[in-house]
C-alpha cells in the first residue's frame, strides 16, 4: 500500500498541472458518480492529507481518492498513450494541455467538507500542521500495545505505511512485536517524521543508496543477510487479527 510520501508527490504532480487551471474535461468511472461532471470548475487545491489525496474544485467540494494496493495518478500532456489498460481508470480530468487519470483507485468519489470527513486521521507526518506531541499522546494512549500496529493506525499519525514502519524499527533497534509501553514513542515519532520529510521528493530510500536492493534495511529482504549483522532478515506477520496481518520484515539479532 502507498505510503504517506508517495501519495504527497502524486499530489505534487497533479498540483504542478492543474491547480489554478480550469477542467476541461472530466470523466468518472465509477457508477456513483457517474453523472458528475466538473467541466468549467477551476481546481483550488491538490494536496495529499495522509494517504488521502484531495483535489478542492471549490463550493467545498473535492475529489477524493485513496490509492489502496495497486492506485497510481499519472499526469501527462494530453495525447499521451496510458501506461495501464483503459479498463483501470476510475477518473479523467483534462485541462487544455494536460490530462491526469487515476488507475485502480481503492476509494475515488466527491465530498463535500473533505477536512471534516478526515478529521479522524491523526497529525500528518507531511502536512503543515504536524504536531510531534499530539502524535507521541495519540500512540501512548494504548502501552501494551505492539509498537508494530501502532505505528500503521492512521488515527494515531497519518503516512507511515509497511515500509517505514519496518525501517523504522529496525534502525530504533526494536522488535515490531514489543509493547509501545517499552519504546521511547518520542524518539520513534521524530525517527518517522524524518523518514518521510526526508523521501516526500525523492525515490525513496532509508540506507541512502538509490539502487535496488539496497534502498531499504529489512523491508522486502527476506532471508538476506543483515546489512549490520549478516542475521538472514525474518519474514513473519503481525496483525490485529487473523485477517488484518500484514507481513512484516526484521532483524532478530538487531531488534530486541
Amino acid at each position: 500500500m502507498p505510503e504517506g510520501d508517495s501519495v504527497y508527490q502524486a499530489a505534487a504532480r497533479v498540483r504542478t498541472a492543474f491547480e489554478g487551471k480550469v477542467i476541461a474535461h472530466c470523466q468518472f468511472r465509477v457508477p456513483r458518480f457517474a453523472t458528475v461532471d466538473l467541466s468549467g470548475r477551476t481546481v483550488e487545491s491538490v494536496r495529499s492529507v495522509g494517504k488521502h489525496h484531495l483535489i478542492d474544485v471549490g463550493d467545498d467540494l473535492s475529489i477524493h481518492t485513496h490509492l489502496k494496493m495497486e492506485g497510481a495518478w499519472h499526469v501527462h500532456p494530453i495525447g499521451t498513450k496510458w501506461r495501464r489498460p483503459a479498463f483501470h481508470a476510475r477518473l479523467v480530468l483534462r485541462t487544455d494541455t494536460h490530462e491526469a487519470v487515476a488507475f485502480e483507485m481503492g476509494i475515488c468519489e466527491m465530498l463535500t467538507d473533505a477536512d471534516g470527513a478526515l478529521a479522524y486521521i491523526g497529525p500528518d507526518l507531511l502536512g503543515p500542521t504536524w504536531d510531534t506531541d499530539v502524535a507521541v499522546a495519540n500512540l501512548m494512549r494504548d502501552p501494551d500495545r505492539p509498537i508494530g500496529l501502532a505505528l500503521l493506525d492512521q488515527h494515531l499519525m497519518a503516512g507511515v505505511g509497511n515500509v517505514f514502519r519496518c525501517e523504522a524499527c529496525f534502525l530504533r533497534g526494536v522488535d515490531p512485536r514489543r509493547k509501545v509501553a517499552d519504546v521511547d514513542i518520542p524518539a520513534m515519532v521524530d525517527l518517522c517524521h524524518r523518514l518521510l520529510q526526508a523521501n516526500r521528493s525523492r525515490i525513496r530510500t532509508t540506507t541512502g543508496v538509490n539502487v535496488n536492493g539496497k534502498r531499504y534495511y529489512v523491508y522486502g529482504r527476506g532471508r538476506k543477510p543483515c546489512f549490520r549483522c549478516g542475521t538472514p532478515i525474518s519474514r513473519d506477520f503481525l496483525g490485529e487479527d487473523d485477517s488484518e496481518e500484514r507481513v512484516l520484515y526484521h532483524c532478530t539479532r538487531c531488534q530486541t
